[in-house]
């Protein structure tokens, strides 16, 4: 009888596998976090700078702000959803990876 090939969790936390693992999951919510703070502090800043170009009439009873603030909203959403994404279809695997070397 073969013993299957398993490792302590200190090996596979020093492994370069889980470092490049950690490494990948820092870039990604990096890149989204910082994606979501431009476009919501360039909101901010325009509020702050021109409110007069956020007042503009896009309607009858309707200003600018409404779809661009409803816009960050799914700028969140859409963000929320390539992250759920990503970590459903790469991460999650990854990690089964890892796991299965430790038992």
């Amino acid at each position: 009888m073969q013993i299957p090939d398993t490792h302590s969790p200190h090996e596979v936390i020093n492994s370069p596998a889980f470092r490049q693992l950690v490494r990948r999951r820092w870039s990604v919510s990096l890149v989204l976090t910082l994606a979501m703070l431009t476009v919501y502090f360039g909101f901010l800043l325009v509020v702050a700078f021109n409110k007069a170009y956020l007042a503009q009439m896009v309607g009858k009873n309707l200003t600018l702000a409404i779809p661009v603030g409803l816009g960050i909203i799914l700028f969140a959403w859409l963000l929320t959803g390539i992250y759920v994404y990503w970590a459903n279809n790469h991460y999650d695997q990854e990690v089964a990876n890892l796991k299965a070397k430790v038992k």
